[in-house]
């Protein structure tokens, strides 16, 4: 039922999304668990896409969840909560992706005395294990991929992102990133070329 409300309100928002909402909004402490457990996975998940860090998404989880809790009174309905929510995720993404200036990000991969350990590996779902010349291949691309985002601008990352790993259409991305279609569309533009010239034989 949860994730029912979930993908309906992802969407278009139904009675029972509507309802679960406007509860919520008038001080209903289960209503605003229910929507908790119905969107936190997938705040979780798509601060993970844009943070690529397990520890600052969970920070980033916590803090958005705290920001909605004191502003969802301020929800008017007048576009998808799923939109609202992502915007929430988002902005706070992008401040933490301003505030690590040149910091560089902790590596997907680190060394251990027990050999090289992917982290992301510990949050993401298991996959199946593939043969070593194709897993090798596959941690080489996505260090490569991992050097190439640092290279964008945070708002290119952000639309780059949001558009590859989340599969939000441009509509979408511009209304959370509060801009036009149009220049979700340019800057996608412009972060895709980088990629493809860093990416290089990659691709």
């Amino acid at each position: 039922m949860v994730q029912d409300v979930a993908e309906a309100a992802g969407a278009r928002l139904t009675p029972q999304a509507d309802s679960l909402i406007r509860a919520a909004q008038r001080g209903d402490q289960d209503a605003f668990e229910q929507l908790v457990r119905a969107y936190d996975q997938s705040v979780l998940r798509h601060a993970m896409n844009l943070l690529r860090s397990p520890e600052e998404a969970r920070d980033v989880y916590q803090e958005v969840f705290l920001k909605v809790f004191r502003n969802l009174h301020t929800f008017r309905f007048d576009c998808s909560f799923h939109t609202w929510l992502y915007r929430i995720v988002t902005n706070v993404c992008l401040d933490h992706l301003r505030k690590r200036g040149v910091r560089k990000e902790e590596p997907a991969v680190v060394e251990t005395g027990e050999g090289p350990v992917d982290r992301m590996e510990n949050f993401e779902e298991g996959s199946a294990v593939a043969n070593p010349e194709r897993k090798l291949w596959n941690r080489q691309l996505q260090e490569r991929i991992e050097e190439s985002l640092q290279e964008l601008t945070p708002r290119e990352r952000m639309v780059f992102e949001l558009r590859h790993y989340d599969g939000l259409r441009l509509k979408n991305i511009g209304e959370i990133l509060g801009t036009t279609e149009d220049a979700a569309k340019n800057c996608l533009f412009r972060a895709t070329q980088k990629m493809r010239s860093a990416l290089g034989d990659f691709v």
